[in-house]
């Protein structure tokens, strides 16, 4: 039998003898997930300032497009001058603006010469979003009718 001072090795060390590597790594492990939480929060702003974006650009496309539509739809287009039409968004700067100019005149398809004409112009229509997002578009259309 052994009656010497010898311990199991299944005793714990003595405090003495620990020299907190669990407390090292521990904290190493925090110091890990706290950034990856920071940089997980960041990419999530990011990613939320940038759909905000999108859709203030797709609200200035739609204001242009429903300004080139309202412009055809209700015939404001002449061969004398251009004419331009705003639509104010309570009282403030215009959020969307439609200018139709006279471009020339070609025989209509299919009509014999000095018959009918094709009268063509250009809409260009700009529309303002939130955020000072803009949007031009300029469509050309032609209006078919007697010669002048």
């Amino acid at each position: 039998m052994n009656t010497g001072h010898s311990r199991p090795s299944h005793f714990p060390t003595p405090r003495s003898a620990q020299t907190g590597a669990a407390l090292i790594v521990g904290l190493v492990l925090l110091l890990v997930l706290t950034v990856l939480g920071v940089s997980g929060m960041n990419t999530a702003t990011m990613e939320i300032t940038m759909a905000a974006n999108t859709q203030f650009q797709e609200d200035a496309f739609q204001l242009a497009e429903d300004g080139i539509e309202i412009a055809i739809g209700t015939r404001a287009y002449s061969t004398d001058a251009a004419r331009t039409v705003d639509w104010l968004n309570n009282g403030a700067s215009p959020d969307r603006r439609a200018v139709t100019t006279y471009r020339m005149n070609t025989p209509a398809p299919g009509s014999s010469v000095g018959e009918l004409e094709a009268f063509h112009f250009d809409t260009t229509s700009v529309g303002h979003g939130p955020r000072n997002a803009v949007s031009q578009h300029t469509q050309s259309f032609y209006v078919i009718g007697r010669s002048l």
